[in-house]
């Protein structure tokens, strides 16, 4: 099958007569296109165009191909992305885009979706620093573009509106635009996460000039990334606007054709320069070149402080996830090599940094300290004092201070069953290991047995109310503490489930493993824990498995998007949008344990 085939254009300023005319032109010389990926602000800088523009979006004028926007600010945003938002087929958990219009579609906030088999990868809007909301990214679509990072598979292309601060570091000074500001247009937010999540495209506009970065390689992966600064459409020194690609996506691609080096390859220009290479460049560089904002820091406790270089309380994050920093000796923040270590085991980011975690449950990176080695049985002792540390700060050890206790509605020896934060649907629960393990698979022979009981008991507790129980789990090879989720559907539909699963695989380019009998017991025996995997257990007694690979895009809540689509919630795909306050998981808890007695099998 032939590589999709895409066009890139910078920002719009709602000039969409002379874009869909060039797109056209270049559609029919060049193409078939699939689609159009626009950055950089999209809707009109001037009140004249506002005419031309409404006329796209009310469909007066037809928008020739696929258009998927992240520029969502200008004149006459508001109202159109408010009634976007309002309109009831944009309802839900839309990753692939708000629909404007025939061929329209606003690319909201940040998320990841697959289009032509590509992964690609989006953060909406600017940077903010006064608190509003329309055409800016906020904190929570920060923290969900790093969450990709610990997704397995690469992404394909990443769309920003603005540069990633430092891009031309190491870049031949020839190619750079003359005169480009380094404030203008630039953004370290876009710069972290560039570094964090490693695009094989990063495709960005708002600085008005058409710049192609020679490719670069990334820290810790094998793949390279190239850098596309986009000029505006119609500008007046007639810059490069629209751009064509056509990569083969990363899902596809073996390790060898994924390690190949491109000519002209230089080192990440977000790791360290060398002091001997750039110094005449670097006489040139003003204050704000190197700011303190580029080098995403946050406070970290006194008993981390070890081995550093800086007087300050906050670590450096260029130090951290690279090793080394451009200021070296002069860096005004630590340089914290217990933490370096820390972090090269998977230790949650946040947690070295700022001794917690925000994502919470939702995070798959450890929150604890790790030993050298945590995985082997040679040692006991350093193994349980292993896990004695792991439950002092994993969000699902029982033993744990950071557990949610009031989520809890039953405890047996070897598993405890909680109401999840933000639930799908009523009494949704998950069945969770006391003990820190990353999944249900590895466990003993007699843990299995209490897992069965308490999966029967909610199948005869749901049964009493006309439904089915779905449980699935997501083990991720880097998780922490596993979490068995167990929704309940009503019977009317559980029929459709295996179909439905079956559908949303097929769309991502998978087809499940289908074990008939003891397909769990057929899971334990096969697992070894060296790569992720998913798997559901149907109602009637089915299995599907996907093992996924580390070149492959999966969703962590793929299964949560599934069955949300069945019960016809999908706006509560998200689990972020589901949160209750504490009163009110309270009361859903204290409603479960009462209708629940008659089945807990701990009472």
């Amino acid at each position: 099958m032939a590589p999709p085939r895409i066009l890139l254009c910078g920002d719009v300023r709602g000039r969409l007569n002379q874009l869909f005319k060039r797109v056209s032109s270049v559609n029919k010389s060049a193409g078939p296109f699939d689609a159009l990926l626009c950055v950089g602000q999209f809707f009109p800088d001037a009140p004249e165009l506002l005419e031309e523009f409404v006329d796209y979006v009310e469909g007066r004028s037809p928008v020739p191909l696929p258009t998927y926007f992240i520029g969502d600010y200008g004149i006459g945003a508001p109202k159109v992305l408010s009634a976007a938002s309002r309109s009831h087929a944009n309802l839900g958990f839309k990753m692939d885009g708000l629909k404007i219009c025939e061929n329209l579609y606003w690319l909201k906030g940040s998320g990841k979706f697959t289009l032509h088999g590509l992964s690609v990868a989006y953060i909406s809007g600017r940077h903010s620093l006064d608190g509003q909301q329309l055409g800016k990214y906020s904190q929570d679509d920060v923290d969900a573009m790093r969450a990709l990072a610990e997704e397995p598979g690469v992404i394909d292309i990443l769309l920003s509106n603005e540069w990633p601060s430092g891009v031309t570091n190491r870049a031949a000074q020839t190619d750079v635009p003359p005169g480009i500001s380094e404030t203008f247009g630039s953004d370290s937010t876009i710069a972290e996460i560039v570094a964090e999540i490693k695009p094989r495209y990063h495709i960005a506009g708002t600085k008005g000039v058409f710049y192609a970065r020679e490719p670069y390689s990334n820290v810790d992966a094998v793949h390279f990334t190239r850098f596309i600064g986009l000029a505006p459409v119609g500008n007046k020194e007639k810059q490069k606007f629209i751009h064509a690609l056509s990569p083969t996506p990363a899902a596809m691609m073996s390790s060898s054709e994924m390690s190949m080096k491109p000519p002209n390859t230089t080192l990440s220009p977000f790791t360290s320069v060398e002091q001997t290479s750039g110094a005449k460049e670097a006489g040139k560089r003003t204050a704000d070149d190197t700011k303190d904002a580029q080098y995403w820091r946050y406070d970290v406790s006194q008993k981390r402080q070890k081995h550093a270089v800086g007087d300050g309380d906050r670590l450096c994050f260029k130090y951290l996830s690279s090793g080394t920093c451009p200021r070296g000796e002069k860096c005004n923040f630590r340089h914290d090599t217990d933490a370096r270590v820390q972090y090269r085991r998977g230790v949650c980011f946040d947690f070295l940094n700022k001794g917690n975690c925000e994502r919470g449950p939702d995070c798959t990176f450890k929150h604890s300290l790790q030993e050298e080695d945590e995985s082997g049985s040679q040692n006991g002792n350093r193994s349980r004092g292993a896990n004695v540390n792991r439950s002092k700060e994993c969000w699902f050890c029982l033993s744990s201070p950071n557990v949610e206790s009031h989520l809890i509605i039953s405890v047996g020896e070897r598993f405890y069953c909680a109401l999840p934060k933000g639930p799908l649907v009523e009494d949704h629960v998950l069945i969770i290991p006391i003990e820190h393990s990353p999944n249900t698979l590895s466990l003993p022979s007699e843990s299995e047995t209490e897992l069965n009981r308490f999966q029967n008991c909610l199948k005869m507790y749901h049964k009493s109310q006309q439904k089915e129980v779905v449980f699935f789990e997501w083990v991720s090879k880097r998780g922490t503490h596993a979490n068995l989720q167990a929704i309940p559907v009503p019977s009317s539909r559980a029929a459709a489930l295996q179909s439905i699963f079956s559908l949303a695989a097929e769309k991502l380019g998978f087809t499940f493993n289908i074990s008939s009998a003891d397909g769990r017991k057929m899971l334990r025996t096969k697992f070894d824990g060296k790569q992720s995997l998913f798997y559901v257990e149907l109602p009637e007694g089915p299995v599907l498995s996907h093992t996924v690979e580390d070149n492959e895009n999966f969703p962590a809540q793929f299964g949560r998007e599934v069955v949300a689509g069945l019960l016809n919630v999908a706006d509560k795909a998200d689990w972020r949008k589901c949160a209750l306050s504490k009163e009110e998981e309270i009361r859903l808890a204290e409603e479960f344990k009462r209708r629940f007695a008659a089945f807990d099998p701990n009472t």
